[in-house]
């Protein structure tokens, strides 16, 4: 299946009995979770893009909030990335991501909660045309990331939040560490640039993170995001773009 938009008017491409659908857009950190996860535990699927800003009427059908990722399997339907993640997890055990101890599967919901509080000020500062709130947004995002920083290191086990192996909430953070590189390249500011001297145990999760076949299969780097984010400042973004023509 292409991986080219589909956009208001396109036609439905039919689905098939019993193969998993993941509805996405190959620049979405939300929807990027969902593929990790997919990628992570081998998980057979197709892809179906969709132009966020001229969305197809068939996807509104099937997600009225219009929000991707959607993933879909004969009549199952289940939208949002963490409930997506999840319900992936459960469905196909194998390798499993979620943490079984109790404690620690509670504490990494905090951690996901807490994780908006970063969400917040990444996209302030990315959307921002004032060069102090831009700069008083980078400073939210380094003091956030000392939580992490933090959480992680006492957590002993690493280097992942899973501890040997990544856990789901590691998939969750990833595609919004994967882009915070690529603020200082958006706002021509070496001033944004994360520090990674200042979070060294973040700084090796993001490495053993970068190992992993799923996030390789999955990335782009902070010149690509940086593109793809100052087309979307301008309100036409190529949502195909990096591809090759069919």
């Amino acid at each position: 299946m292409s991986q080219k938009v589909y956009t208001q008017g396109s036609a439905f491409p039919p689905t098939k009995p019993g193969v998993l659908r993941l509805y996405s857009m190959r620049f979405c950190p939300f929807a990027q979770r969902a593929r990790l996860v997919l990628q992570h535990k081998n998980i057979p699927h197709e892809i179906v893009n969709i132009h966020l800003r001229s969305k197809p009427e068939w996807f509104l059908a099937l997600n009225p909030l219009g929000q991707v990722p959607v993933l879909q399997i004969d009549d199952k339907i289940v939208p949002e990335s963490t409930a997506t993640c999840d319900w992936l997890d459960d469905v196909y055990p194998e390798n499993q991501l979620q943490p079984t101890d109790p404690y620690r599967r509670a504490w990494d919901r905090v951690l996901l909660e807490y994780s908006s509080k970063l969400i917040g000020p990444y996209y302030g500062a990315i959307r921002s045309t004032d060069a102090s709130e831009v700069e008083s947004k980078s400073e939210e995002i380094k003091k956030h990331m000392q939580f992490f920083e933090e959480q992680l290191k006492a957590r002993e086990d690493g280097p992942f939040f899973g501890g040997s192996k990544p856990s789901t909430f590691d998939f969750f953070l990833w595609p919004f560490y994967e882009r915070l590189p690529m603020l200082p390249l958006l706002k021509d500011n070496p001033a944004l640039d994360i520090e990674a001297d200042k979070i060294p145990t973040l700084t090796a999760w993001a490495k053993a993170m970068r190992e992993l076949p799923a996030v390789k299969a999955t990335s782009l780097d902070a010149s690509s995001h940086a593109t793809w984010y100052r087309q979307t400042l301008t309100g036409a973004p190529d949502y195909d773009m990096f591809l090759k023509e069919d």
